[in-house]
């Protein structure tokens, strides 16, 4: 992917090297705390002193070329053209702004508004503070575990959770989640499934429309992020992990599932063509 000329996002949490928590200290929040701390006899301008300082972001480092690696700095730049992508596209077919997530990088565990994210967990996306969280980690995984190297596979991995946003904002989560609750657990795992597959498209789509707008793709880059959707299709994960397959208990569809609808998105580009809830077996 040619990406090194892009802009970078402001919108990256880089909580990486921080405890669990991953909270910052600040404000009003500080002067408490400190006041505590003076109460049990420690000195509280170590609390004062730690909060927020110029160039922090929402108060996390910002990434920057001081304090980032490669993955990182690709990352924020990955973030930045889903940005530009989703803007264009909701202004010209919703006619509605494009409300950008953050994106939080950490390492082992962070807090977020959905629970605990942990690295096990895999990237995800939490609706209720409206960002995405990945431990770079996962990428080892995704290159040596599932076989799916390349920086554009890392690109489709963002995409995807973008793709979950997007639907956030559309409504479209909420809807599903409302019929999960009505159904029994083999359909509300199909919503499940068509839900991720959506999600798919979606990332299809943004690459779609970065292309045509940034010439961003490279040789082999489609093929790239093809192989990383199938390679984390359920009847894979679940055979490498158990030795067989149980498509009732899918989440984010088969690995030919995935892959077609990734597919489906980069070859038309269209917001129309990824109906997954409209088919009769996506």
């Amino acid at each position: 992917m040619q990406w090194q000329s892009g802009r970078r996002s402001v919108n990256v949490e880089d909580r990486r090297g921080m405890p669990t928590g991953g909270v910052a200290v600040g404000g009003l929040g500080a002067i408490i705390l400190a006041l505590v701390v003076a109460l049990l006899g420690g000195d509280p301008t170590v609390v004062l002193q730690s909060g927020t300082s110029p160039g922090s972001y929402g108060g996390y480092a910002q990434v920057s070329p001081a304090n980032s690696d490669t993955t990182a700095d690709f990352m924020a730049t990955v973030l930045a053209d889903t940005e530009d992508t989703w803007q264009a596209i909701f202004q010209s077919k919703l006619g509605a702004p494009y409300r950008e997530p953050n994106l939080v990088l950490y390492t082992g565990a962070t807090q977020s508004a959905c629970g605990l994210g942990k690295a096990a967990m895999g990237p995800f996306y939490c609706p209720a503070d409206q960002k995405v969280y990945l431990d770079l980690s996962f990428f080892e995984d995704l290159k040596n575990r599932h076989q799916a190297p390349g920086d554009f596979a890392q690109a489709y991995v963002v995409a995807h959770e973008i793709g979950h946003h997007v639907q956030n904002l559309l409504g479209i989560s909420d809807q599903v989640r409302q019929m999960q609750q009505r159904v029994r657990s083999a359909d509300a795992n199909d919503l499940s499934v068509r839900l991720e597959l959506q999600a798919d498209c979606l990332a299809g789509v943004w690459a779609h429309q970065a292309q045509l707008a940034r010439n961003v793709l490279e040789e082999g880059d489609i093929e790239e992020a093809l192989n990383a959707a199938s390679q984390i299709g359920d009847d894979r994960l679940q055979m490498q992990a158990q030795g067989y397959v149980t498509p009732d208990s899918f989440t984010h569809g088969s690995a030919k599932q995935r892959a077609t609808w990734f597919y489906r998105g980069i070859e038309t580009g269209d917001l129309a063509q990824c109906n997954t809830f409209d088919v009769a077996r996506p």
